[in-house]
């Protein structure tokens, strides 16, 4: 289910929520935004081709987008893994693009050693704002990651000396890191209740028990460690925050029949 969280995020932050990160690749010379360093670790795809077959059987395939089946998954993803606690109503009437391109994929997704500036550019970009960012950035709350995300070249989080992490989860992360065989390991990102969509993530950001830098810069600016503060505290606020959120970024460049199609399969456009 974090997965369909992310895919969502993934699918909204690059030509907008048009389902364009599930095409696959059919032509040779233009690989599609699935095959992007971002998204090589995306998971869910069969959920989505499942969900879409099963409302294709029910309403006939051209009445609902495989763009809104995602944004629906994870809407539900996110209502199960809060114990049923986050619920909204997600808008739909989403059509779904015609183009998916590679390239377009690392200059939309904020990577995960991105500081706080770079961060707040990239949602702005996207029409959401730097607290709807901090909001966002709660997903990180369930969900895992792999160790070369935040231990590579780029962002060395295990390394003392450079890194603010609690040196008590640095010992454990580099006790799950290791490989002999190269693999690159997953972690779980929220230590405390890794399979729970609640604010416990804005409380290990606090406490330095976070993996990304991405996570520890959220506290190197004002706006945005005060509002990390404010969704720590156990009132409801950020699941409030976070409903509102999650409804404006499935909003992001909506396409419409003039420019979007109603996909019979996710996976290819209808012309194909």
């Amino acid at each position: 289910m974090a997965g369909l969280i992310r895919l969502f995020f993934h699918d909204c932050f690059v030509r907008g929520c048009d389902a364009s990160v599930l095409l696959d690749q059919v032509d040779p010379n233009s690989p599609p935004e699935k095959f992007g360093i971002p998204n090589l670790s995306l998971r869910g795809f069969e959920v989505i081709d499942a969900a879409k077959a099963r409302i294709g059987k029910e309403c006939g395939s051209d009445v609902v987008s495989c763009a809104d089946v995602v944004a629906f998954a994870g809407r539900d993803a996110t209502y199960f893994l809060s114990n049923k606690k986050v619920y909204f109503n997600m808008p739909a009437g989403r059509y779904d693009g015609l183009v998916s391109f590679i390239n377009e994929t690392l200059p939309n997704l904020p990577p995960p050693f991105a500081t706080v500036d770079q961060l707040k550019a990239n949602f702005a970009s996207k029409g959401l704002t730097a607290d709807e960012m901090v909001t966002l950035s709660g997903a990180h709350t369930i969900g895992i990651s792999h160790c070369s995300s935040f231990s590579s070249s780029f962002s060395d989080r295990l390394n003392p000396s450079t890194s603010d992490m609690d040196p008590t989860l640095m010992s454990s992360l580099r006790e799950q890191c290791k490989s002999d065989t190269g693999s690159d390991n997953t972690v779980v990102q929220d230590i405390k209740t890794p399979n729970k969509v609640d604010n416990k993530y804005y409380k290990n950001v606090l406490s330095h028990e976070v993996l990304f830098s991405s996570d520890a810069a959220l506290m190197t600016a004002d706006d945005t460690s005060a509002a990390v503060r404010a969704n720590a505290k156990d009132n409801g606020v950020w699941e409030e925050k976070f409903k509102a959120a999650m409804v404006r970024m499935g909003a992001i460049d909506v396409k419409t029949n003039l420019n979007g199609e109603i996909r019979r399969k996710c996976g290819v456009v209808n012309s194909h």
